[in-house]
């Protein structure tokens, strides 16, 4: 009880704190710009300059540069975490993107500047900072719609800069919109796979990553223009930062989330707004340093607890006090049990605390090329480490929230992101264990994602077959060489490598999952009912696993046990159209069964809802062509099937019953078209009853024509 009572004074006392207690007034208004995987070093203002950046070139000069900036995980949701907590991951309990949520009772920035009277919006980039992670709390708008997409494709479903900004001006130019506000854009384009539009695809084709932080560059200049043209700049305060760097091959690792060097740790940190003269500032400052200066900034009480300090003394060129910043990698321990890597940067030391320990001089050598710690004593080191470690973690932070579902594992996966539901259970590592030793896998594993990408699938194959055959504890080794399986047409072999994982691995909920949702697509559906059970035993709060339960379950025809499954999936994530289209079809069974005009109409309004939800979702459109052609309206089927084939030209459904449609009413010719479009596609999967029906709806549009 007395754990449980700290934790609340700790961090539930300033969620509670009326409106009254915000200084009334004039008060500015507050743009924090994250930009996802941004290296300070790219930037022109820190130095090198490999991107055109005139943008944050200029917002650095009529503002406070931070020259050593420190992210304190490589990772986004942990980083963005502290941000908008200033906690660190030890107060907090988030440790990695996938496995774990922000829990209620902390307070956000935005709860903290909601209570002080500011209208609150977020405006995201991509999928990591979904809602569903807990960082919603506090804003009036968060808009995280970035699309649908099904669980295990490799492909990541982003919004460029220019559309999350552009939603982000439509906020703002709301006739209602009223002063002072916050507003927060998260702009993801830097991360991997670098895809920048043209004309920077051409401009930087050997350094695709810099034409990302150019493009995102000018994108962020229509945001900032705007302000100056309504003259809000003058009473805004704009915090500018990475989440995160990325390694570019530094040390070995091609992206981030791996090691924890100044490649992925440095982020760029600049702020400007009223009263903030041009400054360059060379002390250590961490990302938890930012909501206690917005505070200070904006004249708000700060919550107690907060374990950053106000930049503002640094800003005045004040003296302030040297702190150590903590840091943490810990993918590779929360998925495979490898050794957690954490460390501190303190003055000019940097350590890192793993079973092979590296000391770094960061004056003399910031890019870490020569390991110190050979031969010295690292007693005392260790030591400042432990307390560091203990002054920061708080009571109960090892029951921190996991929230992490088949869907969301999907996604994560294609950006290199994976955990398993729980953190490794071991406590003693060995050199064996350190990431230095592993890192050829993960280069490995690495190496196979880029060669498919290449469209050099067949040899990410044998990578990854060499992964599993020598770490039987690669989860991401597991599921990514059965996708790849997969897209090869080697179905029943990605089957089998996933039987392999969840043997070795029994309690990795992120191979027991794949591998429930693979049993599905076979068809296997009473193996997937169970299999998706054991994962439900280690996550029952995983809205995706809880999905395909249903789908199982309604393929049983077990329909009231898959209603139970779709609403548990939905009251953990309520947007989520897949789904919702999902219940619209399974109340178009229910239809069938019972011809009950009640499950028709709850059909044709799932099936709305899901393409409300998303309108870019070809499934809802075809099942919502079904239930309207059901219930005497084809020719709204028809515009509803015809929609779905405009977003997935290859899909199969919506194209037949389009085809039979239309030769009903006697458009034989566009029938035809549509008929023959499906034959190509599909004839060589079909029954022979399903040909013999093709052939006999073709052979009828040819007739008399």
């Amino acid at each position: 009880m007395k754990k449980f009572l700290f934790a609340f004074l700790l961090f539930g006392l300033a969620a509670s704190m009326p409106a009254e207690a915000a200084v009334k007034g004039d008060r500015p208004n507050l743009l924090l710009v994250t930009v996802d995987t941004l290296r300070a070093d790219r930037l022109g203002c820190y130095g090198r300059g490999s991107a055109e950046t005139p943008i944050m070139d200029g917002l650095a000069r009529g503002g406070a540069l931070f020259e050593r900036a420190f992210a304190h995980t490589p990772t986004t949701l942990p980083s963005h975490t502290n941000i908008l907590l200033g906690l660190t991951p030890p107060a907090h309990g988030v440790h990695d993107n996938s496995g774990f949520i922000v829990r209620p009772e902390f307070l956000t920035l935005a709860e903290l500047l909601k209570a002080g009277g500011y209208e609150t919006g977020a405006f995201i980039g991509a999928f990591p900072l979904n809602s569903r992670f807990g960082l919603a709390q506090g804003f009036d708008v968060y808009d995280d719609a970035c699309g649908s997409q099904a669980p295990g494709l490799l492909e990541f479903v982003e919004r460029k800069a220019e559309a999350v900004i552009e939603k982000a001006l439509a906020w703002l130019r709301d006739p209602k919109r009223a002063e002072p506000w916050f507003l927060w854009i998260h702009l993801f384009d830097p991360h991997q796979p670098w895809l920048p539009p043209e004309p920077y695809k051409t401009r930087y084709a050997s350094a695709p990553y810099d034409g990302e932080v150019a493009y995102t560059d000018r994108a962020l200049g229509t945001l900032l223009a705007y302000l100056k043209d309504l003259r809000l700049e003058g009473r805004t305060f704009i915090v500018l930062t990475g989440d995160h760097g990325e390694s570019l091959g530094d040390h070995g690792e091609l992206t981030h989330g791996y090691f924890a060097y100044n490649a992925t740790l440095r982020v760029p940190l600049i702020l400007s707004g009223p009263g903030i003269k041009p400054a360059r500032i060379s002390g250590n400052v961490g990302h938890v340093d930012i909501l206690p200066t917005v505070c200070d900034l904006l004249k708000l009480k700060l919550p107690p607890g907060i374990q950053g300090a106000s930049l503002r003394p640094l800003i005045e060129k004040k003296k302030a006090p040297s702190r150590p910043i903590y840091f943490e990698s810990l993918n590779a321990y929360t998925s495979r049990g490898w050794a957690p890597l954490r460390g501190f940067i303190d003055g000019n030391e940097k350590f890192i605390d793993l079973p092979i320990p590296e000391l770094y001089d960061l004056d003399k050598d910031f890019d870490e090329t020569r390991n110190l710690a050979g031969g010295r004593d690292l007693g005392p080191f260790r030591e400042r480490f432990g307390r560091l470690l203990a002054s920061l973690s708080a009571p109960g932070e090892g029951r921190a929230a996991a929230a992490m579902d088949g869907k969301t594992l999907g996604k994560l996966r294609s950006l290199g992101y994976v955990a398993s539901a729980r953190p490794a259970a071991r406590k003693t590592f060995t050199a064996a264990d350190d990431l230095k030793t592993l890192l050829p896998f993960n280069q490995k594993w690495m190496e196979a994602m880029l060669l498919r990408d290449q469209g050099r699938t067949d040899e990410g194959i044998k990578l990854l077959e060499e992964i599993v055959a020598g770490r039987k504890d690669f989860d991401l080794a597991f599921t990514y060489l059965a996708h790849f399986l997969k897209e090869r047409g080697r179905f029943d072999e990605a089957v089998e490598v996933l039987r392999d994982g969840v043997a070795n691995n029994p309690e990795n909920f992120t191979i027991l999952t794949a591998y429930g949702i693979i049993l599905v697509e076979a068809g296997r559906f009473d193996e997937a009912v169970g299999l998706l059970n054991r994962a439900l035993d280690i996550i029952d709060y995983d809205p995706e696993a809880w999905n395909y339960l249903g789908v199982a379950l309604w393929n049983k025809g077990d329909f009231a046990e898959a209603r139970k499954a779709y609403e548990r999936a939905l009251a953990l994530d309520a947007d989520d159209a897949i789904v919702i289209a999902n219940v619209g079809s399974l109340d178009l069974s229910a239809y069938l069964q019972t011809r009950s005009g009640e499950s028709l109409a709850a059909a044709i309004e799932s099936f709305r809802k899901a393409i409300a939800v998303d309108p870019a979702y070809p499934a809802a459109y075809n099942g919502l062509g079904a239930a309207l052609k059901m219930s005497g309206d084809p020719a709204g089927a028809i515009a509803a099937w015809t929609k779905a084939v405009e977003l997935k030209p290859d899909f199969g459904f919506p194209l037949y019953n389009l085809g039979l449609t239309l030769l009903e009413q006697g458009e034989k010719a566009r029938a035809l078209g549509f008929l023959s479009r499906y034959r190509d596609l599909s004839y060589g999967a079909l029954s022979a009853e399903e040909k013999r029906a093709l052939d006999d709806a073709i052979a009828r549009c040819r007739a008399d024509r």
